[in-house]
Formats: C-alpha cells, sequence, structure tokens
C-alpha cells in the first residue's frame, strides 16, 4: 500500500501544484480553460490516436470487460438513481447525481496514471472503459435530462447525441487510430514522433489542469457530495470487481485495469454538463473537490488491492 501510494503520489502532487496555482490567482480561470482545451483536442488525443493506432483491434476489444464495466457502472448508476427518487428529487437533477456516482475522470487522470502505473499493456482496457463511458453514460445523462424536462424522447435530443459523440476529440482520435490499425498501415517516423512529442504533453498537462479547474469549485452540499463520493470511490469499483471477477470473468490484468479505472474520482466533465443543463451543478462540483481529495488515500488503496490479487 506505501509502495503504490508513493508511485501515484507525484500525480496528485502535479494536481495539487495545479490547485495552487488556480488558487493563487497565478494561473487565472481562463489560463485553466485554454490549457484544458489543448490537453483535451490536442494533447490527449495525439496519445490516444497513437496507442490505438500501434495496438491490432484484437488485442484492445474485449467483450467480457465491456460486459463487466458496463455491469458494475449500471449497478452504481442504479444505485444513485434509487437513492435521489427517495429523496424525491426529479429526474434531471438524479441524472446528474447518478452520473457523479458513476463516472469517473478516466480520460485526463486515468489513462496517464494507469498506463504509467501498470504499463503500455493497460492502455488498451483503459480505452475500452473510456469509450462505454462516454458513448453509454455520457449519452444516457442527455437523454434523462431531455427527456426529464420535455416528457418525451424527441430526435433532437438524439441528433444532439450523435453531433456529440462526432465531436468528441477521444472517441474520434480512438477510432482513427482503430483504423488506421485495421488497415495494417505502418506509422511513419516523423509522425511517430510527432505523436509521442504532442501525446507527452497529454499527463503533466491534464493533471496539472485537473488540480486548476479544482481551485474553483465549491464545496456546498457536503453531504450529498460525501454520499456521490462514496458511490464512486468504493461503491462503483467494487460493483466493478464483482462483474469481472465472477459474473462477466476476464483475465486478471484486465481485470485489475478496470477495477483502478473505476477507482478514480468523479470526472470534471459532469460539472460541465450540469452546468450547460443548469442542473445540479454545486453538488456535481462539490462532489468532483471532495472525491478528488479523498482518492489520494483511496486509488493507491484499490491499485494495491488489484495488484495483489
Amino acid at each position: 500500500m506505501v509502495e503504490v501510494f508513493l508511485r501515484t503520489l507525484p500525480f496528485f502532487v502535479i494536481i495539487g501544484l495545479g490547485f495552487w496555482a488556480g488558487r493563487t490567482r497565478f494561473f487565472s480561470p481562463e489560463a485553466t480553460a485554454y490549457l484544458t482545451k489543448f490537453v483535451f483536442f490536442f494533447a490527449l488525443s495525439a496519445m490516444l490516436f497513437r496507442f490505438a493506432a500501434t495496438l491490432p483491434f484484437a488485442e484492445i476489444f474485449n467483450g467480457q470487460l465491456v460486459m463487466g464495466y458496463l455491469w458494475g457502472t449500471a449497478g452504481v448508476y442504479g444505485i444513485a438513481s434509487l437513492v435521489a427518487f427517495l429523496r424525491k428529487l426529479d429526474v434531471p437533477t438524479a441524472a446528474v447525481e447518478a452520473q457523479c456516482a458513476a463516472i469517473g475522470n478516466v480520460g485526463f487522470l486515468g489513462l496517464p496514471m494507469l498506463a504509467m502505473l501498470f504499463g503500455e499493456a493497460a492502455i488498451g482496457p483503459v480505452m475500452l472503459v473510456l469509450s462505454v463511458d462516454l458513448i453509454v453514460f455520457s449519452s444516457l445523462i442527455v437523454i434523462l435530462i431531455n427527456g426529464g424536462r420535455d416528457g418525451r424522447l424527441s430526435l433532437g435530443t438524439l441528433r444532439l447525441i450523435g453531433l456529440g459523440l462526432l465531436k468528441n476529440p477521444m472517441i474520434v482520435s480512438i477510432s482513427a487510430g482503430l483504423i488506421w490499425s485495421s488497415l495494417r498501415l505502418p506509422i511513419p517516423g516523423p509522425l511517430n514522433d510527432f505523436l509521442t512529442i504532442l501525446g507527452g504533453a497529454a499527463t503533466p498537462g491534464a493533471l496539472f489542469a485537473i488540480g486548476a479547474s479544482l481551485a474553483g469549485r465549491s464545496a456546498e452540499r457536503v453531504q450529498i457530495a460525501a454520499w456521490l463520493s462514496l458511490c464512486k470511490l468504493i461503491i462503483h469499483p467494487v460493483l466493478v470487481a464483482l462483474a469481472v471477477l465472477w459474473v462477466f470473468p476476464v483475465d486478471a490484468f484486465s481485470a485489475s485495469v478496470a477495477i483502478a479505472a473505476a477507482a478514480l474520482p468523479v470526472a470534471g466533465n459532469v460539472y460541465m454538463l450540469a452546468a450547460h443543463y443548469g442542473v445540479a451543478p454545486q453538488r456535481a462540483s462539490a462532489a468532483i473537490l471532495l472525491s478528488t481529495a479523498v482518492s489520494i488515500l483511496t486509488v493507491p488503496a484499490f491499485i494495491a488491492w488489484v495488484s495483489a490479487v
């Protein structure tokens, strides 16, 4: 546990450095926004494309892993939704809480961290987890918010979901990389160097951006944030562990990566969706802040556990 904690500590120190820069206004909100755009559209996309293009599709796709992660994530999504409905929340607000409980920071934090801790072999399982989050659950929250408001699922909502997927650089880069890989095209040396250099900025840039963005988060609704953090940091990885170890069993390495990915704190894009639709942005913000702070201890604990399994 101590060894894993020390290995993950540098990642959280960079997040802390970004938090300090944002809190002291050394890094303004505008600078944070532009750094996030750079990482999201360029550095992380370059990293994802390069990994996807150099891995055979057969080594990336694992139907059992997809089903296991989907089962575990749907389970915690359902638990959070049930608790929200018992508190008599409306459908859009319940959807935001469920999203906080189920969607972790796999793109900005998980991808660089797990690739470094588990090796490049972890990239395939992480990309599958990321794809499930982006395609299934990012679409689901849009459906629930719009459907909850309008009382029906309109063609406009489906069009919005489709355009959102097509415009998401992570989905585009993974898809383009897989197409490149399926065509068995070699990556020319200069292109590979370009992608390596640009993708190398993803890890420090993403971690710093996470910290700087946390500096603007509020700590309101602490009780709700604590419940959602419990769902995300504990219940989610436990359910995914049950799924990938027993319900839809996969090899030990893939299971370890999926469980570790499920243990990550709430993703920042949940707040962006909540703010965009004007649905409970404060509780999403508090959940992101609290879960990220607590994950300094819980993430190493789960990684140490899966490494010993």
